[in-house]
């Protein structure tokens, strides 16, 4: 088998398992996350209790779930605000031209020649914490990424014959945007969502880690790492597996990238 058939395999079975795994936890725990039992603090994986529980009695298990769930709704948040807005700015910029798109390609330069997740920070310290708040800050920094590519790749089929023949032919511009255009840019778009998937997982856990992301009321799996580091060397599990599902979820999403950029041609973020 081929490498590429190896990454599309692996990365399909890894995504789809934490896939379920998450969207479990959006509807399902074996107990109340929040729950505390006396009697069940800082113990190890048990059967009742495979993951543990931590100081509080809580068991980590279920707040696994809970937190892999709520990264997962606030990552696809990002990432459709973030790639929906820059879908459209950048199909535009890219197949009209001109000094809009100029201006708009300098301001993305600007955006992103600071660190998003820095940025992310302050914005959020200006706001708050909240899911809410992490979902918009984020989705925001997400547009100059997603305009970029997206127009960068209307750059290269405006001209085309296809494209020039709809024109001769009297078809509306959005419908050759949408119609013509749009699906030619699947294969890059495909993979380009699986990077940015992984860095909205990857700057919600960062923020939760600090401090100023999601809170105690919908905790996310970075919260869970935050949670567990004072008890690493005592209570381990408590961070052990919240990490586990974090590293498990990015890596099934980045083969399952790599493997569609590979098959299909596409280019990344």
């Amino acid at each position: 088998m081929k490498k590429r058939s190896w990454y599309l395999t692996l990365g399909g079975i890894l995504t789809a398992c934490m896939l379920a795994f998450t969207v479990t936890g959006l509807f399902w725990t074996p107990y109340v996350p929040s729950a505390m039992d006396k009697a069940a603090r800082g113990i190890g994986p048990t059967p009742a209790h495979p993951f543990g529980c931590d100081s509080m009695g809580r068991d980590v298990l279920s707040r696994t779930l809970e937190g892999a769930g709520s990264t997962l709704t606030i990552a696809l948040a990002v990432l459709a605000v973030g790639a929906v807005c820059g879908l459209v700015i950048g199909a535009l910029c890219g197949y009209y031209g001109g000094m809009a798109d100029a201006l708009v390609m300098r301001l993305c330069d600007a955006v992103a020649a600071f660190p998003s997740v820095l940025l992310a920070l302050v914005v959020l310290a200006l706001t708050g914490p909240g899911k809410y708040n992490v979902i918009g800050a984020l989705g925001v920094l997400f547009i100059p990424s997603f305009a970029r590519l997206v127009r960068g790749e209307f750059l290269k089929y405006r001209d085309r014959d296809f494209v020039q023949a709809a024109k001769l032919m009297g078809v509306p511009d959005p419908r050759i945007i949408f119609v013509h255009i749009l699906p030619n840019l699947w294969p890059t778009l495909l993979s380009g969502l699986t990077i940015g998937f992984n860095n909205a997982v990857l700057a919600e856990a960062s923020m939760s880690y600090l401090g100023i992301g999601v809170n105690a009321a919908e905790p996310s799996l970075g919260y869970l790492l935050k949670d567990g580091q004072g008890v690493l060397f005592t209570l381990p599990w408590c961070a052990v597996f919240p990490g586990l599902a974090a590293i498990l979820l990015i890596l099934g999403v980045s083969l399952l990238g790599e493997g569609i950029r590979e098959r299909m041609g596409g280019t990344a973020l």
